[in-house]
């Protein structure tokens, strides 16, 4: 096994995870059931699934798409996906300031 590409691979996606959706929504499980276990492993075997799937879909994609266009078509979704969060996000959130 190649011990570097695996730190690697596990630096990036612990920072990139810290503070995203997923850990906010096991933060917020764990505070309304107040049962940190079964939380903790249903989404450690969700993870595993998912990251599964995108080595897997990865490895395939990549015999018929070059690594550089994966970049760039990873960065538009990216950021495709960020304006629309915005979009949707600030005006419900300038409507509940505006309630108070």
């Amino acid at each position: 096994m190649d011990l570097k590409l695996f730190f690697t691979a596990f630096a990036l996606l612990f920072l990139a995870e810290l503070g995203d959706k997923t850990q906010l929504t096991v933060f917020t499980l764990v505070t309304q059931y107040n049962k940190p276990l079964p939380i903790f492993l249903g989404a450690s075997v969700a993870l595993v699934l998912v990251t599964f799937l995108g080595a897997l879909f990865g490895h395939v994609v990549t015999r018929y798409v070059p690594a550089n266009y994966m970049k760039v078509i990873a960065g538009v979704l990216f950021v495709g996906i960020g304006a629309f969060l915005l979009l949707e996000g600030v005006p419900q959130l300038l409507q509940q300031l505006g309630k108070r």
